[in-house]
């Protein structure tokens, strides 16, 4: 008998990150691709593009008010649209296919930022809402496949991994934009100080581009190694599904408040979450505002990405040692302190710690809040409650850029605003004291037998 060869260490490394077959490779390269939007649009050359062309003429503080106001208005849609869309592609198996329309959405949306030019802050602002609505919803779609994709003991694995990717693949292609912004020669772009404005914005206006193509392009892999999961007995698209789809979500909001802890849990990593994406989405036009220039926020979103990869991996270390509520409890309280040192930024240096700071607990925060509330459910209800938990990790930054650009409102100063994020971290800790985590566990176990009659009456 002929013995097998052991694993050589290539695949032994993507064993250990749950990369190993061709669909979980393909899956999680999304990550990669949707990060990009993220990286480059929402947190540093969009928000820089935006207060200084597209809001070009605005009075102080405007653009960075409206701005917040655009950032929110996305959020409300997609948290609006999400969960009841999320039903409809399980009782359809349309869940590729949700996740392609908000693609193409996100995607057009931001091929079209191209066009914008110099005090179009309209224009601008109609394509930033499009664009996060896309790639928010189809975050939604491609977070439902982790568990028809990955198994049981590969899904925690797989979920980091894809994590990591995307703050690998955001930063990469942020690194290839701020060179050819920085030097447009090397593209072969006139460059130089007499210009016409439309020449001086193209090298920004093609990195924006570039963010559609790459979006696009390394979508694909999903999309042909990626089955769409199957459904028993799939519904048709008609009125009747659509009903069927309402009566479902309100059973599983019922459903989750039966669940006392991990209820909590979700409520506080609602608030803290808010104070988190606050402080991703404004950081760059908060910091254009008070003088910092271009290239100094560019080079603070790279650390951002590159700091993250080994500190979110360290995080899981402490949390081993630590407890999980202790590891959450340090990362709120570094929030709560660089939301203060931000009040008192002042230069490119300040930023760059402040970069630092983010990058060390953003990642760890994020991961061991999903992680956690995983413990705190019914493994025969973990498609319904994490539909939840996905709309709250994907969207509840609404209230924190609705606050801020309320406070931009009374107060004429962003810099006052910034403080306003520190009521949601405090909020959230508060909550999180509340949750016991030892008896949440208890009850998800004693319910994983249960069989829910309601939803089977559905």
């Amino acid at each position: 008998m002929m013995r097998r060869r052991p694993p050589g260490l290539t695949q032994r490394v993507l064993v250990r990150l749950a990369l190993h077959r061709p669909e979980l490779r393909a899956w999680a390269l999304y990550d990669w691709a949707n990060s990009a939007m993220v990286t480059t649009v929402v947190a540093s050359v969009f928000p820089i593009y935006y207060y200084k062309v597209a809001g070009a003429g605005l009075p102080p503080g405007v653009a960075t008010q409206r701005f917040a106001l655009c950032t929110t208005i996305a959020l409300a849609t997609t948290a609006v649209l999400a969960p009841f869309l999320g039903i409809v592609a399980d009782f359809t198996a349309a869940k590729k296919k949700f996740l392609a329309a908000f693609l193409v959405l996100g995607a057009g949306a931001v091929a079209a930022m191209f066009c914008i030019d110099a005090g179009e802050w309209r224009l601008a602002s109609v394509l930033y809402v499009l664009a996060n609505v896309g790639a928010a919803g189809s975050a939604v779609f491609y977070d439902s496949l982790l568990p028809h994709v990955a198994r049981d003991d590969e899904l925690h694995r797989l979920s980091t991994s894809a994590y990591a990717l995307g703050y690998l693949g955001g930063g990469l292609l942020l690194g290839l934009q701020a060179a050819w912004i920085a030097h447009p020669g090397w593209l072969g772009l006139p460059s130089g100080p007499d210009l016409p404005a439309r020449a001086q914005t193209l090298p920004v206006r093609l990195a924006l581009a570039s963010v559609a193509g790459w979006w696009l392009v390394f979508s694909l892999p999903l999309f042909r190694r990626v089955p769409e999961p199957r459904v028993a007995d799939p519904r048709p698209w008609n009125g009747a599904t659509l009903a069927a789809a309402a009566r479902h979500f309100a059973h599983t909001l019922r459903h989750l408040r039966s669940y006392r802890h991990a209820f909590l849990f979700m409520a506080a990593f609602l608030l803290y979450n808010d104070g988190l994406q606050t402080i991703i989405k404004m950081a760059s036009i908060y910091g254009a505002e008070i003088g910092i220039g271009s290239q100094a926020l560019l080079v603070a979103i790279l650390l951002v990405q590159f700091v993250g990869i080994p500190c979110t991996l360290l995080f899981a270390r402490v949390a081993e040692r630590w407890g999980v509520k202790p590891t959450l409890a340090v990362t709120l309280a570094a929030y709560a302190g660089i939301a203060v040192f931000a009040f008192f930024m002042r230069t490119a240096a300040h930023f760059f710690a402040l970069a630092i700071a983010v990058g060390c607990v953003q990642g760890g925060c994020q991961a061991l809040s999903r992680s956690t509330f995983a413990t705190l459910i019914p493994a025969r209800h973990s498609s319904e409650f994490f539909g939840f938990f996905a709309v709250a990790e994907k969207f509840a930054g609404i209230l924190g850029p609705a606050c801020f650009a309320v406070a931009i409102q009374f107060t004429g100063s962003s810099r006052t605003a910034i403080l306003s994020v520190l009521v949601f971290f405090v909020a959230g800790a508060v909550l999180l004291r509340g949750v016991d985590l030892k008896a949440g566990r208890a009850d998800a176990q004693r319910a994983g037998g249960e069989d829910s009659s309601a939803a089977t009456a559905l």
